[in-house]
């Protein structure tokens, strides 16, 4: 792990600390010989999603200056290598800034479609990025909700499968006023944003052309703190179209069928309240 984090940083490692692991992978702090502190994500397996992550965080940046991700620092086979980002207690100061730096994430250097030119992936598991132009609600119901009800399919009772089914057939009518595509992170729940001090950095993305109300609706699907001030600063930024609330349901189906898929029949529920809320 050491010698190989050497050679693709070009610099000695003075001090490599073990964090731990979540999903495939191991988590590691590393103290450079040119003073650098680095998170590294480490693991012989995960090529691609490795290369996914490191994608995703770079074309999300390209959206404008201040957009709040991290710089990739390298990447590889085996590693991935960001800055160290300490952190610290989120103050309703920085939830109103990250707000407005995600309202101008969403809003600036739009992508021409929905998908992304790389294979995605949540956590370990695959995403279909095919990039399609016909609207965010059949994209919607093909590439995320279809694939996913599979995978989860057998923590689901026939009735469970037949009312998801049921959105997605609707899927056009729930949907809202047309959106165009936004640079979202994909994957934006608690846990993924890092409260730094003054701001708020989004880590771990699952990056892709889709609907900025996702981005959203996974904030507030496990809780993110002062998060009625973080909407407040994006909707006076960036207005939100009417009836965004009551559509929340519908853009959490999503992150509840991997949860199932990963997890299985303890999410059901979850699942189910989501799809008949969906559903009005």
């Amino acid at each position: 792990m050491r010698d190989g984090l050497e050679r693709l940083l070009g610099t000695p490692v003075d001090d490599l600390t073990d964090l731990g692991s979540s999903h495939s992978w191991t988590l590691h702090r590393a103290s450079l010989a040119d003073g650098r502190e680095v998170f590294v994500k480490a693991a012989s397996d995960q090529e691609d999603v490795f290369a996914a992550e490191a994608a995703g965080l770079r074309w999300l940046g390209e959206a404008g200056p201040g957009t709040p991700v991290p710089e990739v620092v390298a990447a590889d086979g085996g590693m991935l290598v960001l800055p160290w980002l300490p952190s610290a207690s989120p103050t309703p100061a920085a939830a109103e800034r990250l707000g407005r730096e995600l309202a101008a994430l969403h809003t600036g250097a739009r992508p021409r479609a929905y998908g992304a030119p790389w294979d995605g992936y949540i956590a370990d598991l695959p995403l279909d990025n095919t990039p399609d132009d016909r609207g965010w609600p059949r994209w919607y119901a093909e590439r995320r909700l279809e694939p996913f009800l599979r995978r989860g399919a057998r923590h689901l009772s026939s009735g469970d499968v037949r009312l998801v089914e049921r959105v997605m057939a609707d899927v056009e009518a729930l949907a809202g006023p047309p959106e165009p595509p936004s640079r979202i992170h994909g994957d934006l729940w608690s846990g993924n944003v890092l409260w730094t001090g003054d701001r708020a950095m989004l880590i771990d993305p699952a990056a892709h052309g889709g609907h900025r109300e996702t981005d959203l609706a996974m904030m507030a699907l496990f809780g993110t703190p002062h998060l009625e001030r973080v909407l407040a600063a994006y909707d006076e930024a960036a207005p939100l179209a009417d009836g965004w609330r009551a559509r929340v349901p519908l853009h959490q189906l999503h992150p509840l069928l991997v949860h199932v898929a990963l997890f299985g029949a303890s999410y059901r529920a979850s699942l189910v309240d989501a799809a008949r809320a969906a559903l009005g």
